[in-house]
């Protein structure tokens, strides 16, 4: 790879897809726009693979970190992987069965939860408008699980960061966290792509809008947040689109300069009309 090839990052919830959880066809044709000029498209969300697995195949992405830069593939495949250590999940586990709390367990192949019918578990899966996962609360005995949400209140989650000083914890919904090691996010997953790649920091480019994209719209050359971001990330960011509803990921790329309008057809038809 030359030290001239670009890179792009995407968010998935309320970045790449929008409120709907539906890609808008400005942003295929974006998407599309950036392949055939040769840029990198990559997508970056704390999801595991299985719960995106559909839009790699829709969008045609070949390249992605999951699981909040805990999973890294390169052209399908695995440059990075950093699995929790299974007798720490086997504690939170313990301790969440106990309280009564809902989880579930992000690995490479699968996402499953502890519980059956968990009230907060199934807001969440709602909410990502994807089906309730099955029940293996010991994954973590024959899978390698890199991220575990927890689902209970902002006051009960206090608990478990006092239990796991060593791991960190984003909140990405009002009663569910990702607990994940120490240190990682997506910008160690970014990181380790750049590395891999040989690309420089000047030429990567991210997408975001919530917490858990703070360090990656940091760590880039130019990071973007949506009209629809929070508070925080649009204070860190270099740029500020539209909403991921209003055509945002098209008009960012337009806007740092990545894709004129003469690249996508879509607005050939607009001006027609």
């Amino acid at each position: 790879m030359n030290q001239d090839q670009k890179i792009v990052f995407f968010d998935l919830d309320g970045t790449l897809m929008n409120h709907d959880k539906t890609i808008l066809d400005s942003t295929k044709q974006s998407l599309a726009a950036l392949r055939d000029k040769g840029i990198y498209t990559v997508i970056c969300t704390g999801r595991a693979p299985l719960m995106f697995k559909w839009l790699l195949e829709e969008l045609s992405f070949d390249s992605y970190i999951s699981m909040n830069g805990q999973h890294v593939v390169l052209d399908g495949e695995i440059i990075y992987s950093n699995p929790m250590k299974p007798e720490v999940i086997q504690q939170l586990t313990d301790y969440a069965h106990k309280q009564g709390h809902g989880l579930t367990y992000s690995t490479f192949e699968s996402f499953v939860t502890n519980v059956k019918e968990h009230p907060l578990v199934q807001e969440g899966t709602a909410r990502l408008k994807i089906p309730y996962p099955p029940v293996d609360p010991e994954v973590y005995s024959h899978s390698d699980v890199n991220q575990v949400q927890i689902y209970s209140t902002p006051k009960e989650t206090e608990k478990y960061m006092e239990l796991f000083k060593d791991y960190s914890f984003i909140r990405w919904d009002e009663n569910s966290v990702d607990m994940l090691p120490e240190g990682a996010s997506k910008a160690i997953g970014i990181q380790k792509m750049l590395e891999h790649m040989n690309i420089p920091i000047e030429n990567s480019y991210a997408f975001g809008d919530g917490a858990n994209d703070m360090q990656m719209i940091e760590t880039v050359g130019i990071g973007v947040a949506m009209e629809n971001a929070i508070p925080e990330l649009k204070e860190v960011a270099d740029f500020i689109t539209a909403s991921c509803s209003d055509d945002g990921i098209m008009k960012g790329l337009i806007k740092v300069g990545l894709l004129k309008e003469k690249d996508i057809p879509l607005l050939h038809d607009r001006i027609k009309q």
